[in-house]
């Protein structure tokens, strides 16, 4: 078993099941689609700056029976330090949220 997860590149961590990098995920699209890896890696290099192109312009990329990639703003507040308890400011921010599709829930809710 030792021998197969090395084989095939898939590490296995404490209580966060199997990852995948970018390489492996490269691998996988240029076997499905019968590519060379370089063209595959274009093509995939190509989609994710699509779409951090559309999120740097705040626009929302809809990818059906996926999910929703969009930016969330988050308000300046006032936090606390928890090592201290002394009130600290909070800028405000931007992060990238991901909303699964409803398929996409459903596959994994059984």
């Amino acid at each position: 078993m030792l021998i197969y997860k090395t084989f095939i590149g898939i590490s296995k961590k404490k209580g966060n099941g199997a990852k995948m990098n970018k390489k492996q995920l490269i691998a996988k699209i240029a076997a499905a689609h019968n590519q060379s890896k370089a063209d595959a890696e274009r093509a995939f290099d190509g989609i994710t700056s699509i779409i951090l192109d559309c999120l740097k312009g705040d626009e929302q990329v809809k990818i059906a029976g996926f999910g929703t990639y969009k930016v969330a703003k988050r308000k300046a507040r006032i936090g606390r330090n928890p090592r201290t308890g002394e009130q600290i400011q909070i800028s405000a921010s931007q992060k990238v949220k991901f909303l699964p599709a409803k398929a996409l829930k459903e596959m994994f809710n059984k």
